[in-house]
């Protein structure tokens, strides 16, 4: 979900702002779900490397989530949605921890999943999982995979990027592939639902090899 930042400067108004504007977007995204028929949707929301940012917006991130969670939540139950967690997030503020523990738990008998990375990291998470799969015998792409974040997700089909940058930054590095992927100039405040149904459409059209002919 990449252009808030420069969406708000392009207007002459804060980061903050532009990040507030990515949260709707989220909304809309999440509200027309349902008919798409997706069994996953996964949002990359705050990155391992996000921390690099200032202290001033980093904390307007964090307080947004804070919001986000409280007024969200009782929408996702009511609209069956599953919410799942990816990447080091035990590791952010113990309030946060607390509140996406119960988020996680409120939502567990949903029957589409939104899975939101958060503190997450391609790289690392490859890392954690290696480390894992060592510790338990022979180290295999089945080993591996078995304990990534997203083991207990659907394959990743389709990765789009808003904003118009041509590169994965370190989102779902493992998983990526044989995934379809998609870059879109627009920037994520302006993301709509219509976008992601062409996103599909193009998808739908594309003949998937995973490397035969």
């Amino acid at each position: 979900m990449d252009g808030n930042g420069r969406w708000a400067k392009k207007r002459g108004l804060p980061r903050a702002v532009g990040h507030q504007r990515g949260v709707e977007a989220v909304r809309r995204l999440v509200r027309a779900l349902e008919p798409t028929e997706l069994e996953c949707l996964t949002l990359y929301a705050f990155s391992s490397e996000n921390w690099k940012r200032s202290e001033d917006e980093v904390d307007d991130l964090m307080n947004l989530m804070r919001r986000f969670i409280k007024s969200d939540l009782p929408e996702f139950v009511a609209n069956n949605v599953k919410l799942k967690i990816i990447g080091d997030w035990q590791s952010l503020a113990p309030d946060i921890v607390a509140m996406l523990e119960d988020a996680l738990a409120q939502t567990a008998d949903g029957k589409q999943t939104i899975a939101v990375a958060l503190n997450y990291g391609g790289q690392h998470e490859i890392a954690r999982a290696a480390a894992k799969a060592a510790t338990a015998g022979e180290v295999t792409i089945e080993t591996i995979t078995a304990h990534l974040d997203t083991a207990d997700l659907p394959p990743l089909d389709l990765l789009i990027r808003t904003s118009g940058e041509i590169r994965l930054s370190n989102f779902l590095l493992w998983q990526a592939a044989y995934a379809e992927m998609l870059f879109v100039d627009t920037l994520w405040p302006d993301f709509e639902p219509a976008h992601l149904t062409t996103a599909l459409d193009h998808f739908a059209r594309r003949e998937r090899r995973y490397g035969g002919r």
